[in-house]
């Protein structure tokens, strides 16, 4: 019986992150940074009203999809919106190559690294403030807990290290593997208000609520795929239109898990759409989050 109720209250263990959506004021440069810098490919676009959406990836998974939208403002580092997309590396011998791609790139902004604990990260800021982490995991088996949460932290990581260990000059197939999205990590402006829809409404599960500023949660024992904190926009009000984040995608396996999401939904009374393989609504700061079935086609990314 208590397996039955959490499946209600709570995402699939297998949900995962899908490919986030940035709006962009120059499609070309930011396609081109993102080439350079982390080795995405385009894999198809299309053109609707003055906008061009243009899908990224790596090795047939898709990680990013830009819209070219002429005319917002800028991305404001004081509202709610993104904090980081971070991208997820299998091996370090991969996520050093990654590294230091993104770190030759005059474009690039290197912003920081850290040792997690449960990862290590990288920390980037792209052409048009955008926040970026490349990481790894380390295995769950050397993940801890600590006063009944996961246990994480912010220790040092020294960058020219790492890539002195982890970098293979001789071998260029590191950057050839694949990547994915990890987690995505937002700015919000209460905590109360986005447990309230991304633990309870959504589903995910918290996984650390003690780091001062933010709340960390996941499906199925992750350290966390989202992320929330309001280091830079505590009391933040709804969005404006701008550059920046334009949607955060989760994929849940089967169609009851979006029945189940759309019934806690409903249940909170937050306004949603079903199209049949996809659920779309928005956070309380304007955010898009679109939870679909897995195998949706880059038609279907294009179009949402």
């Amino acid at each position: 019986m208590s397996e039955i109720l959490d499946a209600v209250r709570t995402l699939s263990p297998a949900a995962a992150m899908d490919a986030v959506t940035l709006h962009v004021g120059d499609l070309e440069l930011m396609s081109d940074y993102y080439g350079t810098a982390l080795a995405l490919t385009p894999v198809e676009e299309a053109t609707r009203g003055r906008q061009v959406h243009r899908v990224l990836g790596r090795e047939g998974i898709t990680m990013l999809r830009l819209i070219h939208t002429p005319g917002l403002p800028p991305v404001n580092p004081r509202e709610a919106g993104l904090f980081h997309t971070a991208f997820l590396f299998e091996t370090p011998g991969a996520l050093a190559a990654t590294v230091q791609r993104a770190a030759t790139d005059p474009r690039s902004r290197f912003v920081g690294s850290a040792d997690h604990l449960v990862s290590e990260a990288f920390y980037f800021t792209d052409p048009e403030g955008n926040g970026i982490e490349l990481y790894r995991d380390r295995p769950r088996s050397q993940w801890s807990r600590r006063n009944g949460e996961l246990a994480m932290d912010n220790l040092p990581l020294h960058p020219g290290e790492y890539l002195q260990q982890h970098l293979d000059q001789e071998d260029a197939s590191v950057l050839r593997a694949a990547g994915s999205v990890g987690h995505v990590h937002l700015q919000v402006g209460d905590l109360e208000r986005a447990r309230s829809f991304y633990v309870d409404a959504l589903g995910f599960e918290t996984t650390v609520s003690s780091y001062p500023g933010a709340l960390f949660a996941a499906a199925g024992g992750y350290h966390h795929h989202v992320a929330m904190n309001t280091w830079n926009s505590r009391d933040a009000g709804p969005r404006a239109a701008r550059l920046g984040l334009g949607d955060v995608a989760i994929t849940v396996p089967h169609r009851e898990d979006l029945d189940a999401l759309s019934a806690r939904l409903r249940g909170q009374g937050i306004t949603h759409d079903d199209d049949g393989r996809r659920i779309s609504t928005r956070d309380p700061w304007g955010t898009q989050v679109t939870v679909a079935l897995p195998g949706s086609t880059v038609d279907e990314l294009l179009a949402r």
